[in-house]
């Protein structure tokens, strides 16, 4: 008999080469977005989610990372992730693994 089920896989994102340049400055990261020029100040919950993914990582090892480290939920981990990652893919900073 076929297997009819569908695979699910969960996207992986890295940050795109050459769009921005990043410093962590006193556990803030300070972003250069280098096709807009513009300045970017990510938080500490969001350095540590944007450097995640410097080598790239899916949603639940960032929705991990976040519950792991601060104290909250995994329904707010979730709705922070996903907002940052739509925000960071609309501004072309991330791309698919």
């Amino acid at each position: 008999m076929a297997d009819h089920s569908i695979e699910h896989t969960t996207p992986r994102w890295r940050l795109r080469a050459g769009a921005a340049s990043w410093r962590a400055i006193d556990g803030e990261a300070v972003v250069l977005d280098l096709e807009r020029s513009m300045y970017l100040s990510v938080n500490q919950p969001g350095t540590l989610l944007w450097t995640a993914l410097v080598d790239g990582a899916d949603r639940p090892s960032l929705i991990e990372l976040l519950v792991g480290t601060y104290e909250v939920d995994v329904e707010q981990a979730t709705a922070d992730v996903d907002a940052f990652v739509a925000d960071a893919v609309q501004r072309g900073l991330l791309e698919p693994l």
